[in-house]
């Protein structure tokens, strides 16, 4: 029988074939147009893709992340009791350690000469008689603005490079994992992936068993973007290491436990949902490890979950895991989903919840899977609104078809 993926070796080395042959065609930093094309046309370098959700998420958005960033070690409920001639001092003092802290050594130094030299400058202004020279004053800020310059553009080309680092992992992690949808026998299986950052640590699978048996997978990660991403390249590869040599149901997942325990970080953690599916019959034998009890939605309109039963995977060396039961029967179908749906939250701290997740689905029910999916995420993302969801976000949906 042709497996609907194919080899897992072969998918990879054809993934980067292609991608090495893409690498090759396309240099490194090339953007969609070339910068001579562009660099006559001002009007276009400075409008083209810009809009106005764009130019709000900048103002309102963006520089609030960016002052929590930096922001976030410090304690402003002790600062309020101090008075404002401490208090103020104080916070920009240690806004500046903060800035400090996250450049290496030398751009640190060249921070602070940059800020003492703007510094030196105010004091030079602020003590000149009136009508007195500030030429003085006017040098010590060209030199601190100038060593800020050269910084930020350092820093600048740093990001940049990380940036095209990370396009690269996202595609190598977005090519590992099964393309959707998939028809198998009665069954259609659908499948959506939304990274927080350009990278994450859900994980999605499909893997053919025999004939009849596919293992269909959800896991989730501790943390995100590239840490998270490469435990989940690890998740990935032990489960289908395991699944080759022959392990399945509860004991599969107690010997990925064991392995996780023994390789990633002590305070890392991974949930996942198990299941092997029996496309002739509809049965799923399940192991759910922690994670978000599935929706098993069924035609007449009632549904149930699919509670977890384990606890989650990478905590605890030699646990015993259990496995259940459950009947897709036709015209239903089971909706599966990492936290980054529920948990996402809408500029007023409010949370999607599961409540929230389980009437759309209610209301919904007659949408077909691929169509559900799409509705969910706008669904989402129009609760979220201007906020920008913080954790990744994954679906799946596995539909049995109607007889007759």
């Amino acid at each position: 029988m042709e497996k609907p993926f194919g080899n897992f070796r072969d998918k990879v080395e054809a993934f980067a074939g292609r991608f090495d042959e893409r690498m090759r065609d396309t240099p490194r930093g090339k953007g969609p147009k070339a910068l001579e094309s562009t660099y006559w046309n001002i009007r276009d370098l400075f409008t083209q893709g810009v809009t106005r959700e764009g130019l709000k998420q900048l103002i309102k958005q963006d520089t609030r992340d960016t002052f929590r960033f930096f922001t976030r070690q410090i304690d402003f409920a002790a600062l309020r009791q101090k008075p404002w001639y401490v208090r103020y001092p104080k916070a920009l003092w240690q806004v500046f350690l903060s800035l400090a802290y996250r450049l290496n050594p030398p751009r640190r130094v060249a921070f602070a000469i940059a800020i003492f030299a703007v510094l030196l400058g105010l004091l030079q202004s602020l003590t000149a008689q009136n009508g007195g020279r500030t030429s003085g004053a006017l040098v010590w800020w060209m030199i601190g603005s100038a060593i800020l310059f050269v910084l930020l553009l350092v820093e600048l080309k740093d990001k940049l490079d990380l940036k095209g680092d990370l396009e690269i992992a996202r595609e190598i992690q977005f090519g590992l994992v099964p393309s959707s949808p998939l028809d198998r026998g009665s069954f259609e299986i659908n499948a959506f992936m939304r990274p927080a950052n350009t990278v994450g640590g859900d994980y999605y699978d499909l893997i053919d068993l025999d004939e009849n048996r596919l293992a269909v997978v959800v896991g989730d990660v501790s943390g995100k973007g590239m840490p998270a991403a490469l435990l989940m390249a690890l998740l990935q590869a032990s489960l289908r290491t395991l699944i080759t040599a022959g392990f399945r149901g509860a004991e599969l997942i107690g010997r990925l436990n064991e392995y996780l325990c023994l390789s990633i970080p002590p305070n890392s953690m991974v949930t996942l949902f198990y299941g092997e599916l029996d496309s002739s019959d509809g049965t799923l034998h399940y192991v759910n490890a922690g994670h978000n009890a599935p929706f098993l939605i069924r035609s007449d309109g009632s549904i149930n979950r699919l509670a977890a039963t384990s606890t989650l995977l990478g905590f605890m060396y030699g646990l015993g895991f259990d496995s259940e039961t459950a009947c897709v029967a036709p015209g239903d179908r089971v909706l599966l989903f990492t936290d980054g749906v529920t948990e996402a939250f809408n500029g007023a701290g409010e949370e999607y919840g599961e409540e929230r997740l389980s009437q759309y689905l209610a209301r919904n029910r007659q949408s077909k899977d691929g169509g559900l999916i799409r509705s969910l995420v706008d669904d989402v993302l129009a609760f979220c609104g201007p906020a920008r969801p913080l954790d990744d976000m994954t679906i799946m949906t596995v539909e049995r078809r109607s007889e007759g």
